[in-house]
């Protein structure tokens, strides 16, 4: 992403460039622990973070985390540059937590200082989660007294590495999670949603799998909101069902359960696998998922190739709720698309 010098220069325009990379669905909740609504950034990692995570970034140092609060604080350009070239949380997150320790968990919004404080250590500082072949070592002893922020960001040297090594087959390590493949997921619309305000709601989509989570935007005040966005999650080899939740935004207070479900992706996935390049075939439908009591859907999801796509349209009867229903569609991306 380019952008021209005068652009730069204009007052308060590295605030508004920031405020518009905090709108991509994944960087509107916290890195970390993926709280709603993040306020705080590492401007050398090139995340978004919450403010109890703040607390913790702060206590590394500025030599592994520099932190901004995203309204308050002034930005050089340097620091707005190298957000925007890290891209968000998911491209970030794509790298730091590429290989979490089976076994390990990451911290949730309501998670205890301690616990903030062990993960944010050992992806941050330690580099436990990353490939061995990207970790950078020595940091701090790179960084004087007099130079307490990297001129070139932690996370710039470390996508740098990555695109050198991207090339290379990186060996599978043990007790490591290392991705089959991309699941895009298009939140289309909801209909008949759950009154949680005083005459509406303001729902938002929550997608959970393993220890990844990507949200929705916030449609206002709207029973039948229609999204058409676009949510990715990478998808493990010992993958599971991908958790749906719909959520009430509220300012002051937790926002409400509006309903859930679980969404089996395995007869997406072994479809697509089954027939390997979707481009080699014509429109044609490759398997389904059915509907029976124990799942939520409001009638048989169909698997389709279609336009050299592997893709899956999916309605589903949001579970634990008075009312509402949900329009999906899933597509598989191989990790040689």
């Amino acid at each position: 992403m380019s952008h021209s010098a005068a652009g730069l220069g204009k007052p308060g325009s590295g605030k508004r460039r920031i405020r518009d990379l905090l709108t991509q669905s994944d960087n509107r909740v916290c890195a970390d622990c993926g709280a709603p609504d993040p306020k705080w950034a590492s401007a050398n990692i090139g995340v978004f973070i919450c403010l109890k995570c703040c607390g913790v970034h702060r206590s590394l140092g500025t030599h592994i985390s520099k932190v901004l609060s995203v309204t308050l604080d002034e930005w050089s350009d340097e620091e707005v540059d190298s957000m925007i070239e890290i891209g968000g949380n998911a491209s970030a997150n794509s790298i730091y937590e590429a290989f979490i320790p089976e076994g390990s968990s990451k911290p949730g919004p309501n998670a205890s200082h301690d616990q903030r404080m062990r993960f944010i250590r050992s992806k941050y500082e330690h580099q436990e989660f990353l490939k061995p072949s990207l970790r950078i070592t020595s940091v701090k002893g790179s960084c004087t007294k007099s130079s307490p922020y990297l001129s070139s960001s932690l996370s710039k040297k470390i996508f740098d590495s990555f695109r050198t090594n991207s090339s290379s087959q990186q060996p599978q390590l043990e007790g490591m999670v290392e991705f089959i493949g991309l699941l895009k997921v298009t939140i289309k619309k909801g209909t008949n949603l759950a009154i949680r305000d005083m005459m509406s709601s303001d729902p938002y989509v929550v997608l959970t799998l393993g220890q990844q989570k990507v949200q929705s935007t916030v449609v206002k005040s709207n029973l039948n909101p229609v999204w058409n966005e676009e949510l990715m999650l990478s998808v493990p080899h010992n993958y599971g069902s991908v958790k749906l939740q719909v959520f009430d935004y509220d300012t002051f207070s937790a926002d409400d359960i509006m309903g859930e479900a679980e969404i089996d992706i395995q007869p997406l996935i072994t479809s697509a696998m089954a027939f390997g390049d979707p481009e080699m075939f014509g429109d044609m439908q490759i398997g389904k998922w059915l509907k029976s009591h124990d799942n939520a859907l409001i009638e048989d999801s169909i698997i389709n190739i279609a336009d050299g796509k592997v893709k899956q349209e999916v309605q589903i009867k949001l579970q634990n709720v008075e009312s509402g229903e949900l329009e999906l569609d899933l597509e598989w991306l191989s990790l040689d698309q």
